[in-house]
């Protein structure tokens, strides 16, 4: 019994180990706000999820713009969360039947919290295949399903929109 255990408990931490894996690629455009210019771009599965991750680890991002690929390393950190709290009025009445069956009436004040996750943040950097390397630099905003959006920055001081 303790070795099947064991046995469930080292797949279930071998699965878990694979989770960014399991995220689906995301692909989605960037646009030169100069010209107009659109090409693709496109996160390997796991890129947009948080974690600290190896700065120095191999690319998971892939951009095509204007005939050119770039390369590069997605990093996002965790989500802040916001807590609202709010005032609160609670009244009730209620009947009953039985032994308790007087009427009943209550107020409650107090407070109500609301708990929001807000936007995952991170940036891109990212390096031309071809020579001369030129690099575009991104920062991001991604939320829960994999969606968000970002501003970049060419070397040659184009600038990019994203979405995704």
């Amino acid at each position: 019994m303790m070795k099947a255990t064991l046995a469930c408990l080292s797949i279930a931490a071998l699965l878990a180990s694979c989770a960014p894996a399991l995220n689906p690629p995301v692909t989605g455009r960037i646009v030169n706000a100069t010209t107009g210019q659109e090409g693709t771009i496109t996160f390997s599965p796991g890129a947009l999820s948080t974690r600290a991750g190896d700065p120095f680890a191999g690319n998971n991002t892939t951009i095509q713009i204007g005939g050119q690929t770039f390369g590069g390393r997605t990093v996002l950190l965790d989500a802040s969360t916001t807590v609202t709290v709010r005032p609160a009025v609670d009244v009730g009445f209620g009947f009953g039947t039985g032994p308790y069956d007087d009427p009943f009436f209550g107020t409650r004040v107090g407070t109500t919290t609301q708990t929001r996750t807000g936007l995952r943040t991170g940036n891109l950097i990212a390096k031309s295949f071809a020579a001369p390397a030129r690099t575009i630099t991104c920062t991001l905003q991604v939320n829960d399903a994999y969606h968000g959006v970002g501003d970049c920055t060419g070397s040659d001081g184009a600038r990019y929109a994203l979405q995704f």
